[in-house]
């Protein structure tokens, strides 16, 4: 799978009764797909995975695949408890996912082997990118140990740690070759692309691309001065709250006219000083856009 350009992680949106809002859900990725994304990665973090019924699951993949109609790869959120994501697994190979972003386990800590043999049974369904976050912090070694698994194709790094990810890339390079893809998955992930450029990654999560894609492809085409006039200011935003990294995303939809919903518990909605905020934001980040 060849993954290239801003990748997009949508919202979930949830109506006024809290049940997922299918239709708002397929506008939102059309209109990202009007700017041309490397690829869409539905019920994964932003897609608040860990909120969702495995029912709400398989419909979201369900309806992101029909949005996309195949122009570019849809990778659906999987992890937790082995039994439940494979069930999501199947249920996103059904509806027509190209791949799967994989979720730590929930809870347990195994060993390196045990990790290895979960990895396994669910990239038999789909190609999978196991996500290095939280509970899963590999070594270099254990990075090319699930490399040489079939049907493991990447890892996204949510770690942040340079050194290792350094030693990482280094490892696998050295000993699968350059097909293997990194990409930065690191909340407003724009402000460390300098840094992880540095270690020959040049793929990214964009939350910024899910409310505001006009911001997220400008500075991926080199506008330098949102780094420093927008994107860093946003990150002391979403460091205010817990949980922020997805609901500044949601409110962002919000004021940009887009009605998906409030988050679901236990995250939290912004308080109305932090959306008046965050409205500044857009509308700064818009102007030095449009200029």
């Amino acid at each position: 799978m060849n993954l290239s350009g801003v990748l997009f992680f949508p919202v979930t949106p949830f109506d006024g009764e809290g049940a997922l809002a299918e239709d708002v859900l397929a506008e939102h990725i059309r209109q990202g797909l009007a700017h041309g994304p490397g690829a869409v990665f539905v019920a994964c973090g932003t897609g608040e995975f860990s909120a969702l019924s495995q029912g709400e699951h398989a419909r979201a993949v369900q309806v992101a695949a029909k949005a996309v109609q195949g122009e570019v790869p849809v990778l659906a959120g999987a992890g937790g408890p082995l039994g439940a994501a494979l069930e999501q697994a199947r249920t996103a190979r059904e509806a027509g996912a190209d791949g799967l972003l994989l979720m730590p386990p929930y809870l347990t800590q195994g060993t390196r082997a045990g990790f290895a043999e979960y990895v396994r049974a669910i990239a038999a369904e789909l190609p999978v990118i196991v996500y290095q976050r939280g509970s899963v912090v590999l070594d270099p070694a254990s990075v090319v140990e699930l490399a040489r698994i079939p049907g493991v194709i990447g890892l996204k790094d949510g770690v942040g740690d340079i050194d290792l990810m350094q030693r990482i890339v280094l490892a696998v390079r050295r000993e699968i070759g350059p097909d293997f893809t990194f990409f930065n998955g690191l909340p407003t992930a724009e402000l460390t692309m300098p840094a992880y450029r540095g270690l020959g990654v040049e793929l990214y999560s964009s939350a910024v691309f899910a409310f505001a894609p006009e911001i997220a492809i400008a500075y991926f085409n080199g506008h330098d001065r949102l780094l420093t006039e927008f994107y860093a200011p946003l990150v002391e935003l979403r460091s205010k709250a817990p949980g922020y990294a997805v609901s500044l995303v949601k409110a962002g939809l919000r004021l940009r006219g887009l009605d998906v919903g409030p988050v679901r518990a236990p995250l939290t909605d912004l308080t109305p000083e932090h959306l008046a905020e965050l409205d500044g934001l857009i509308k700064n980040g818009l102007a030095l856009v449009s200029e």
